[in-house]
């Protein structure tokens, strides 16, 4: 029997399991596929699934394998430069091909200790108070305490649960694809200035060793249950551009719609959701990936908690009840930038507007890091403003923080020299540190790097101990304390 069966090995599956086994926690990852894809996507990592990187060690691996870009133009492609102020160490997009991204995860996951079976479809689930049984198509049967649905926006996993996936359905179609151009850079960078004003759902945008990626509109495109193919594409530039830029060699092709949906519930008894199993949304802004990568940070101490029994009585419930806000703010945002991307008069009115008052930092910096996820702020009660919040890399005595934090571990940070995590110390590390970048006395940090306490009393210390890592004593490893 397994403690954790998770269903998908993309990215939301693969990083779930590596922070499970983070904990000791015995984890098999199902993937009904029997390769890896075979396409080459570039995606964004953005500035907070960076941190989460660095947190964890990762973040040397990505980078040796991505490319670093501006933090900018990202809402609704309105260019604007970096705003100031962003706080954080890394603040950049990681642009990096999907497989890669998911090579990374699933390996790490697997030095770690994680059990990954391709060409495994789940076909069935039933539950238990004691546990999860797993049906495969072949009819064979696993048994697990917990099943995590990191499976897709096509979830099996999320239709046997009966789980409702409410939204709006596609009502248009986009090409999207990497594609090598025959067209001198400096027509191509004339072309697409000439069509920004007017046709806001094409880009086509270097990568460089003449390559592009190329968004254009797909209506009238062949069949929809069919993959586009270069002479779809070749026939919408001309219709939108005049010409098809001499593209050829396609990386990859693929088209996506704009269909809108957020799952009612993410957990049903003791099985979960996560990734687009869970959420929806069109690709603008580049945030679909990274939100689910957020929601595996989230929930993997948490149910590693629940897996070892020193979980408060709430606590996986807040995987729900922090990560759903989240999600439902992600499809809000992309439903605006959608309607900014419309060539109607109304909507153009708008972008104009918001173009305007970006030019004020404030608004610029607020839509990048709603983008970007550093701007979330989860409801731990009332408390100062930092209180919900990530803390970012800060310097500390030892290096930086998220040096600290490759365990998974909680973490106290005392620059009073005075508080103690007692009991606890086999889930929270100490750090005194009287010269750390804070204006605070002192933070109480879950494994996620959300800021769960601030203060200097020992005593509302111990409470909030309790209150996210259970009851103190059942010590069973010894913390470090890094002094």
């Amino acid at each position: 029997m397994f403690d954790v069966i998770i269903a998908g090995c993309g990215p939301t599956g693969a990083l779930l399991a590596a922070e499970l086994r983070l904990h000791g926690v015995r984890v098999l990852v199902l993937e009904k596929e029997t390769e890896p894809t075979s396409y080459v996507r570039i995606v964004g990592l953005h500035i907070r699934s960076i941190e989460l990187m660095a947190m964890r060690g990762l973040l040397e691996r990505m980078l040796e394998r991505g490319r670093q870009r501006p933090a900018a133009g990202f809402f609704a492609a309105i260019n604007k430069p970096v705003p100031e102020g962003l706080d954080s160490a890394h603040a950049y997009l990681l642009g990096i091909p999907q497989p890669v991204i998911v090579h990374l995860l699933e390996e790490h996951a697997i030095a770690m200790g994680t059990e990954v079976r391709r060409g495994c479809a789940v076909a069935g689930v039933a539950q238990d108070d004691d546990g999860v049984t797993v049906e495969l198509a072949g009819g064979e049967q696993l048994r697990a305490r917990y099943l995590v649905g990191c499976d897709g926006a096509r979830s099996t996993v999320r239709k046997l649960l009966g789980v409702g996936f409410p939204g709006e359905p596609s009502r248009t179609e986009t090409l999207m694809g990497e594609l090598a151009v025959g067209m001198p850079a400096e027509e191509i960078a004339a072309k697409v200035a000439e069509l920004r004003e007017t046709a806001r759902r094409f880009s086509l945008t270097p990568f460089g060793d003449g390559v592009c990626r190329v968004v254009v509109p797909a209506a009238g495109v062949s069949d929809r249950a069919e993959p586009p193919t270069l002479e779809d594409f070749k026939q919408q530039l001309r219709a939108i551009a005049g010409t098809d830029f001499g593209v050829h060699t396609p990386r990859w092709l693929s088209r996506f719609g704009d269909a809108t949906r957020l799952a009612d519930r993410y957990r049903v008894g003791r099985v979960l959701l996560a990734g687009d199993a869970a959420h929806i949304h069109p690709p603008i802004g580049g945030q679909g990936l990274n939100l689910g990568v957020q929601d595996a940070f989230n929930l993997g101490w948490k149910l590693a908690a629940q897996v070892h029994g020193w979980a408060p009585e709430a606590l996986l419930d807040t995987y729900q009840a922090e990560r759903h806000p989240v999600a439902a703010e992600v499809l809000d945002n992309t439903r605006a930038q959608t309607e900014l991307l419309s060539t109607e008069p109304g909507p153009q009115a708008v972008r104009r507007l918001l173009t305007e008052l970006m030019d004020f930092n404030e608004v610029n910096r607020h839509l990048i890091e709603k983008i970007t996820a550093i701007g979330i702020r989860y409801d731990f009660g009332p408390g100062p403003d930092l209180l919900g919040r990530r803390l970012p890399d800060i310097d500390l005595k030892r290096g930086t923080l998220y040096g600290l934090l490759h365990r998974g571990r909680g973490l106290l940070l005392d620059r009073t020299e005075r508080l103690s995590v007692g009991g606890w110390s086999d889930r929270v590390d100490y750090l005194a540190d009287p010269v750390a970048a804070l204006d605070v006395p002192c933070v109480l940090l879950r494994p996620d790097g959300h800021v769960a306490w601030i203060g200097d009393d020992q005593r509302d210390l111990d409470g909030q101990l309790s209150r996210w890592y259970g009851e103190s004593g059942a010590v069973t490893e010894v913390g470090e304390a890094f002094r």
